[in-house]
């Protein structure tokens, strides 16, 4: 009897594992494609941002994501099908502009940059939409 207990206690314990190791693959964004968009993010004082946060969606409405600038601030965000992409970076409070429906090419890698910049240096139609 002993035994049986023994052995429906490390199945249960497998899969108890395997459903967590499950939701936790079905939680991360699932790119199946052979496209790269890379960058780096520049600050307002023309110098590289380290760690700043890059919010990517498709055009056609895919769930937004982010990835972090590295040390040197340069992003990769691999694996992405073949699609447009709005994409915009931030850190500390300051934002770039989006950039709206960066197309890329199915295999194809797209460098971008992103260019952080202060309230009052944003164009007069971003400013008075918020406003309305």
């Amino acid at each position: 009897m002993k035994r049986i207990f023994f052995i429906l206690l490390i199945l249960a314990t497998l899969l108890t594992t395997a459903l967590v190791a499950t939701r936790a693959v079905l939680a991360a964004p699932q790119h199946k494609g052979t496209s790269v968009l890379s960058g780096v993010v520049i600050g307002p004082n023309d110098r590289p941002v380290s760690h700043a946060a890059v919010t990517y969606q498709s055009s056609a409405g895919m769930a937004p994501h982010a990835v972090h600038t590295d040390a040197r601030g340069h992003f990769t965000i691999a694996k992405l099908p073949g699609d447009a992409y709005d994409i915009r970076a931030s850190a500390n409070g300051i934002f770039s502009e989006w950039e709206k429906n960066v197309y890329i090419r199915s295999g194809e890698t797209k460098t971008i940059t992103l260019h952080l910049i202060y309230a009052k240096q944003m164009p007069k139609s971003v400013a008075t939409s918020k406003s309305k």
